[in-house]
């Protein structure tokens, strides 16, 4: 389900890579494109882990329903996040898109998975840390770009 969110990113992705997304202004910080594909790879598998502690721990348990749907519609808005940015070429929307995925993430480590299951908490850590570049990112790009 993680990697599908991934696919559906990708679909919209790759074409604008190499066309309108290579005419943008960049920041001096902004990761090759080379590593996107991979650190969403891991990133999607970790997360697909992180939801497999969360199910297996039981959804009958106080908070783990919510918190399975939660990170599902949160799998929606990293997904839209992709269409609006490299579909769509809206920049300033995406940023809000982003800021939005941004606090479900940190609702999802601290306050759903954390006292769920630390480990599944955890392994969102390294998930929150590339939103939160990809945020700083984002936002250069519509300061660099108006």
């Amino acid at each position: 389900m993680c990697q599908a969110a991934g696919v559906v990113g990708t679909f919209f992705t790759v074409p604008a890579i190499g066309g309108w997304y290579q005419f943008l202004n960049k920041p001096v910080f902004a990761p090759p494109n080379w590593l996107f594909g991979p650190v969403w790879v891991t990133l999607y598998t970790l997360m697909g882990i992180s939801l497999y502690l969360i199910w297996s721990g039981g959804l009958s348990r106080k908070g783990a329903r919510f918190a399975f749907w939660f990170f599902i519609a949160h799998l929606f808005v990293n997904a839209s996040w992709s269409i609006i940015f490299f579909r769509f070429h809206n920049i300033p929307l995406a940023f809000a898109v982003i800021l939005i995925l941004l606090a479900m993430i940190i609702i999802l480590t601290k306050f759903l998975f954390r006292p769920l299951n630390r480990l599944a908490s955890n392994l969102f850590i390294p998930y929150l840390v590339w939103v939160s570049i990809a945020t700083i990112l984002n936002y250069s790009l519509l300061v660099l770009n108006k």
